[in-house]
């Protein structure tokens, strides 16, 4: 037996092969001696979310073997679609609990409960933080003190929300603000709004979180002011005509909007809960459950000094390649070319980007050498609404408004020569949703007058053939 391991390592070694895989294991070969990696993978997922889902889906179309992935994830859970905490966890009848929305459900796949990674031989790291990357060595160090080696790592740690004790704000700390990233999240926010009914809530933040909260809020009868600096809602990407729907629309569902002041500083008891919001202006507003929704940051700092960096993500290539060949980057944390709009390099936080860069990225490991073709998408469900648009809103776009919000809405932007770059419907028919997804990746040159003369949703949708 030890004649075979000297020939076989001595067989090895001449052809340039450090090792090979037998039961989810690498044998290693170092000067004629073996040696077996506790944890050694062929590929390796840092990050529990939407996309590690979507790409373990894919490394298992591809025809893996057992034991040659693993996804490593602080949460205690196997991956699941992010976008249900804030719509089917707060409001659902019965409200969305797990297993009941793990990816890959989303999209209208297969849901990968927990049995599924064990049946498919991946094992899921979970409650496991990785602390260092070492991309000279292909090695990751976990909290615990254990280390995973990889061949190919993809990186898909998402964002964390914006927190004010990050900013430095005063009572930031008190019990009774909430955040909303994560299933943990999702849990106590939904406790207190149900030990909340016929109580006053406040809203910080006018975006997707802000939105969608507010909706749950009412919805679970608790009334809410929402509180934001912007000029209207979603800012980043409605424009003032199509927000001024929104806003009258969610002042009829009795949420008070105060716009233009922001959060100062939060008020709290003795016990350390808080009681209020103090805004810029002077105004005091009372409540002890106040949730925030300003933003999110991506996750990068685990590899921010071994990587180019680039829109606060790691800068990729056509093919979802960091710097290190051997590393790819997918969802918040990646700055990508997108490829229809000139290779312009953009980051998209959303769950779309996420599922489709990790599909892609597994594509690519595997040998396609395909660009990744995005077309930007966000959507939203508030109440009996729900919005959809696809493609660019460049500044020197005009957007085109039809319709009434009762219950339909269409726009579109429109450059000065014609050439349509965005759109976007409410309440819009499955059929409606396709063609205007068509129309943003067509990006057809129309008549300008002509278009402008339809009045009614209906007539803008049916301008386009």
């Amino acid at each position: 037996m030890k004649g075979l391991t000297r020939l076989l390592s001595t067989t090895l070694a001449a052809a340039g092969i450090a090792g090979f895989y037998f039961g989810g294991k690498r044998f290693i070969w170092n000067e004629g001696k073996r040696s077996m990696a506790a944890k050694d993978y062929r590929y390796v997922i840092v990050g529990g979310g939407v996309a590690a889902g979507y790409a373990a889906r894919a490394f298992v179309e591809k025809g893996i073997s057992k034991g040659e992935l693993a996804i490593i994830s602080e949460e205690a859970v196997a991956p699941y679609e992010r976008p249900a905490l804030s719509k089917g966890f707060l409001i659902g009848n019965p409200p969305a609990r797990l297993p009941g929305f793990h990816t890959c459900v989303g999209s209208g796949g297969e849901r990968l409960s927990p049995q599924w990674y064990t049946e498919h031989g991946i094992d899921l790291l979970l409650s496991k933080s990785v602390i260092q990357v070492d991309p000279s060595t292909k090695t990751l160090k976990l909290s615990s003190g254990d280390s995973v080696r990889y061949d190919k790592l993809i990186v898909a740690t998402g964002s964390s929300a914006v927190q004010f004790t990050d900013l430095g704000f005063s009572g930031a700390d008190h019990r009774g603000i909430h955040y909303l990233r994560n299933i943990q999240d999702a849990e106590k926010l939904y406790d207190a709004i149900q030990a909340h009914k016929g109580k006053e809530a406040v809203v910080i933040g006018g975006g997707y979180i802000g939105m969608e909260v507010a909706a749950a809020l009412v919805q679970n009868q608790v009334s809410c002011t929402m509180v934001f600096p912007e000029a209207h809602m979603m800012e980043r990407l409605f424009t003032p005509e199509i927000a001024q729907f929104y806003e009258d629309f969610y002042r009829k569902q009795g949420v008070k909007i105060l716009k233009g002041p922001s959060c100062k500083s939060f008020i709290g008891n003795e016990n350390g809960h808080v009681t209020g919001v103090v805004l810029t202006d002077g105004t005091q507003l009372t409540s002890d459950l106040v949730i925030v929704g300003i933003g999110a940051k991506p996750n990068t700092k685990l590899l921010e000094n071994s990587l180019k960096m680039e829109q606060r993500g790691f800068l990729v290539n056509a093919q979802l390649q960091t710097s290190d060949s051997n590393i790819f980057a997918v969802g918040d944390v990646a700055t990508f070319p997108l490829k229809m709009y000139d290779n312009r390099l953009a980051r998209v936080e959303h769950v779309g980007n996420a599922r489709q860069m990790a599909m892609h990225a597994v594509d690519v490991i595997f040998g396609s050498q395909k660009a990744y073709d995005y077309l930007p998408f966000f959507y939203s469900r508030v109440f009996d609404k729900s919005w959809k648009f696809y493609g660019d809103t460049p500044k020197d776009a005009t957007c085109l408004v039809f319709g009434e919000m009762n219950p339909k809405l269409f726009a579109v932007w429109v450059r000065g020569n014609g050439q349509v770059v965005g759109t976007f419907t409410e309440s819009a028919t499955p059929e409606e949703e396709k063609k205007i997804e068509r129309i943003a990746r067509e990006r057809p040159v129309v008549d300008i007058a002509k278009l402008k003369a339809c009045r009614t949703a209906e007539e803008g949708l049916n301008f386009f053939s």
